[in-house]
């Protein structure tokens, strides 16, 4: 059994250490030769996500890491591999349900408290979506994310193993549901894969329920950033009634009325504020901005196309 274990900890620790990156690597390569960010990706949102990938992996999670790892044995001496007898499967099943509903309502929050809407608006402010939009967050956000906390606390006590299992499945399954590949596209096309398609959207995001959160506007039926909150697990917004399944991808991406803040700003609100006249992150700014979606939109694809071609196009958007 103590073999079994040693085996599975090395794989685990390869997937977390080399396997995931590697992932994000593959899904990038094949994101830009599909031309996805193609006209999409202006040097203002490069920054944007580059940027706040960065720091979330390369300076956040590992200093809170480092200094939870260092308190914990200050606050809770004894508590040292406490649960370390707690068997692989109980323990995966445990922090998988723990760890995804508190960010369930964590996400949720973000988005219905109006002030808090703020720290989380830079997830959702590109015009397009990509893996690179799993991690493009506020550096505050970020900070207070649970997940970090509960990793380094639960490492402590002795459920190293199956935490890291459960973050990578997890990072995994969140990065793929960003991403701009539809691969759930062929469950929803062929028949024999239906009932397949059927549990696996209502168990975990998928590109389709979670690009539906990313929409910018719900006036076309399947637009639903006012819910399917869940990153593992979409079970959550299936309990909470916060779902909606069309099987169907959003026309538009990001927020209606969105122009072009800051990369500073979106990273660092409220340390740095935007320029951008009317946004939620410029000073004096309203904390959500409420008007008509699809109107929002118009104008929006409307500036965008005089600035990048010079022609006044408005944009048609369809109901199916």
């Amino acid at each position: 059994m103590e073999a079994t274990i040693d085996f599975i900890k090395k794989i685990i620790d390869n997937l977390n250490g080399i396997g995931f990156p590697f992932l994000v690597f593959a899904i990038g390569i094949l994101e830009f030769s599909f031309g996805l960010y193609r006209g999409k990706w202006p040097k203002n949102e490069k920054w944007v996500d580059i940027t706040s990938f960065a720091l979330s992996r390369l300076a956040v999670q590992p200093v809170v890491a480092y200094f939870s790892l260092r308190f914990l044995p200050l606050i809770l001496p004894d508590a040292k591999n406490v649960f370390s007898w707690v068997p692989f499967l109980w323990g995966f099943i445990i922090i998988a349900v723990a760890d995804d509903l508190t960010q369930y309502w964590y996400h949720r929050l973000h988005h219905q408290v109006p002030w808090l809407w703020r720290f989380h608006r830079t997830h959702h402010s590109a015009s397009y979506m990509g893996m690179a939009m799993a991690s493009r967050q506020n550096v505050i956000y970020t900070i207070f994310f649970s997940q970090i906390y509960l990793t380094a606390a639960l490492v402590y006590l002795g459920l190293g193993i199956p935490t890291i299992a459960v973050r990578v499945i997890k990072s995994t399954i969140t990065t793929l549901a960003h991403s701009s590949i539809p691969w759930d596209k062929p469950l929803y096309k062929y028949r024999l894969l239906n009932p397949i398609a059927w549990v696996l959207e209502r168990l975990i995001s998928t590109p389709a329920t979670h690009h539906a959160h990313h929409a910018a506007t719900t006036d076309d039926g399947v637009g639903h950033y006012k819910g399917n909150f869940g990153n593992m697990f979409f079970l959550w917004d299936i309990i909470f009634g916060t779902a909606l399944i069309s099987r169907k991808y959003p026309k538009a991406y990001g927020i209606s009325h969105y122009n072009g803040d800051q990369w500073t700003a979106q990273l660092l609100w409220p340390l740095f504020k935007s320029k951008v006249e009317g946004s939620e992150l410029a000073p004096n700014g309203p904390m959500v901005r409420i008007e008509n979606d699809y109107e929002a939109l118009a104008k929006r694809d409307k500036e965008k196309a005089k600035v990048t071609s010079g022609i006044d196009i408005v944009p048609v958007f369809s109901n199916n």
